[in-house]
């Protein structure tokens, strides 16, 4: 009689959207290139966070990653003395936000609207942004730094810092959507997304938008 192997325990992955950045609150296309971090109000919902998971820790990540962006960085810096002594921050750069190209990288809405008009995300094979990365290009980019990380962290609680792109590429990988279309999310800042792997090709969305630790805050920076 062989023993049976005993079954791994089922992948969690956690998504946590960076806090409010300088490039939301000056309207501007905010690629890596010209990323300034956080705005005030960014810092203090990342805090919220750290604090939250300090006072009722929700899980022991086996791994914890960031985008390359300053602003996703800076999020996780914050938050990762929650998690303990000795806990390491690794960066995957395909958790990066659509990458918008060298011309518009910085630029404002306003001017690119002038110029080109509405941004338009339906077509997967078009530049949005003109010399920017298609949406194709952005979600292939992520589903291969998706895979290669939940294979390596194969039964672990993965928690990755990243962007609102990202989270909406991971929905429509994971749970087999769309491509473009079909609807729509507005990840708030710093808010929590989880999945649960229930078999080798199947996900379990367990929750969404998850920002209790925002009560209080101002949903963003007041415009002058």
């Amino acid at each position: 009689m062989t023993d049976a192997v005993p079954t791994p325990p089922p992948t969690r992955l956690l998504l946590v959207r960076h806090g409010e950045s300088v490039a939301t609150v000056t309207r501007r296309i905010g690629g890596y290139r010209t990323c300034r971090g956080l705005s005030d109000l960014g810092r203090r919902q990342a805090e919220r966070l750290r604090d939250r998971w300090i006072e009722h820790p929700e899980l022991e990540p086996t791994a914890v990653y960031s985008s390359a962006y300053p602003r996703a960085r800076e999020t996780a810096a914050i938050v990762l003395p929650a998690f303990g002594p000795g806990t390491e921050l690794l960066t995957e750069a395909g958790f990066g936000e659509h990458d918008p190209g060298p011309t518009w990288d910085g630029r404002t809405y306003d001017e690119f609207t002038e110029a080109h008009g509405m941004l338009d995300w339906e077509n997967p094979w078009a530049e949005t942004l003109p010399g920017g990365e298609t949406i194709a290009a952005f979600h292939f980019r992520v589903g291969t730094a998706l895979h290669d990380v939940l294979l390596r962290h194969a039964g672990g609680a993965i928690v990755v810092f990243c962007h609102g792109g990202v989270v909406d590429a991971t929905f429509r990988n994971l749970l087999r959507l769309p491509g473009t279309g079909g609807f729509q999310l507005h990840t708030l800042n710093t808010a929590l997304t989880e999945f649960r792997q229930v078999s080798p090709r199947q996900w379990q969305l367990t929750r969404y938008n998850d920002s209790a630790h925002l009560v209080g805050l101002p949903t963003e920076t007041a415009r002058t």
